[in-house]
């Protein structure tokens, strides 16, 4: 090796960020293996290079010792102190080799050490970039599948869409270009592994800070998100401006913002509902498109007996329950719901009135329950001002 190869060296840091040092100990060290493997020896050999003129230097190493019992280990006291008469025992003798034909196998060692680097410093640039970006959105352009994996283009690599994070029906052939989630960056011996996602409840969340300016300003904020991917998704925000409505923003004039959104979906349908502090107000709100006549709710079970009107029902609960799943997911309660003449049977077959129903849930009676219920709301209120003057100080 000579000046030109510290000169490649040097702009090989300076262009993709490998540290000199870092491929002189990777080069000594596959040096060291070359040797032995070409020269099929057992001598403890070093191998170093001068990092300022790239000139390499072979020892081989021997022990200072009284007897000798491998030659190619050790070397005898008497035979070490003709070379120098300060050795003594113990001491390392160094003694430079210099085999046949080594510069030739140090030339195609250093070729392949400095590709190596280079590719692991280029994957070191792509996981670093990426995992900077996980959980943002993302546009790729499909490549292939293989065994129900989705290859996506993303630049100058390559992600992954695995088959659970896919959505059911979705056209993933060559040349379709989608927006999904950045759902994880792994670090694997082949290089960064980039996780993609369509079916995440996130890609929603991001998609609407896209398409709301309110959203992604913080005036509107995000409450929860209900998923059923490629089928249906509830959305419950809130509006931290009294002076915006949050249902407003995100529709958009003439629906047009949730409308670019489902278009990305390829037409998931998407109820936008709006976050109360009233559990119960907020359960009701939950089960748009249906209206609601009454919710009871028990706290301690964190569960609510939601009732319809009679032509509400199958609206309610929607086809095979989707829509009351969803409401339970996005409220995180239980739901039982009922059409009004299932609520008065209900009450017959238990004989109670509805007194007897909130006095069984912990209250006097429906005044009571309303009562304690917008007491709750205004401790919750001032004790969310206490905390935002704390942290504000």
């Amino acid at each position: 090796m000579n000046e030109e190869f510290i000169l490649a060296l040097n702009q090989l840091e300076n262009e993709k960020g490998v540290k000199k040092d870092i491929i002189f100990d990777a080069l000594e060290s596959a040096l060291l293996t070359s040797y032995k493997k070409n020269f099929g020896t057992n001598q403890n050999v070093e191998v170093k290079i001068n990092r300022e003129d790239g000139h390499i230097d072979v020892f081989a190493n021997r022990e200072v010792v009284e007897e000798v019992e491998d030659e190619l280990l050790q070397i005898s006291i008497d035979d070490a102190k003709k070379i120098n008469h300060r050795y003594e025992l113990g001491d390392i003798y160094k003694e430079t080799i210099n085999p046949k034909d080594f510069g030739r196998i140090a030339a195609q060692t250093a070729k392949q050490v400095v590709i190596q680097k280079i590719k692991d410093a280029e994957r070191d640039i792509i996981y670093d970039e990426f995992l900077d970006r996980e959980n943002e959105l993302i546009t790729g352009l499909i490549q292939r599948s293989s065994k129900g994996y989705v290859y996506v283009e993303l630049g100058n690599t390559e992600g992954i869409l695995p088959p659970g994070e896919q959505i059911k029906g979705e056209d993933y052939s060559h040349g379709n270009r989608y927006k999904m989630l950045l759902l994880e960056v792994k670090k694997t011996s082949k290089g960064p592994q980039i996780i993609l996602s369509r079916s995440h409840p996130n890609l929603i969340k991001r998609l609407f800070e896209i398409e709301v300016p309110e959203i992604h300003d913080g005036i509107v904020e995000i409450y929860s998100i209900a998923r059923e991917a490629g089928s249906r998704t509830k959305i419950a925000v809130f509006s931290k401006n009294e002076e915006v409505d949050a249902l407003g923003a995100c529709v958009g004039y003439k629906g047009q913002r949730v409308k670019a959104i489902v278009d990305d979906l390829h037409d998931e349908k998407i109820d936008i509902v709006i976050w109360e502090k009233e559990i119960d107000h907020f359960i009701a709100n939950s089960l748009s498109p249906s209206s609601v006549e009454k919710v009871f709710v028990d706290d301690k079970e964190k569960s609510a007996l939601v009732v319809v009107p009679d032509y509400q029902l199958s609206l309610a609960i929607g086809k095979e329950g989707q829509n009351a799943r969803l409401a339970a997911k996005l409220t995180n309660w239980k739901i039982d719901i009922k059409s009004e003449s299932q609520f008065e049977e209900y009450l017959e077959e238990n004989n109670m009135t509805e007194d007897d129903l909130y006095e069984k849930l912990g209250y006097e009676s429906e005044e009571d329950y309303e009562m304690r219920k917008g007491n709750e709301v205004e401790e919750n209120e001032e004790s969310n001002d206490e905390l935002s003057d704390f942290q504000g100080e």
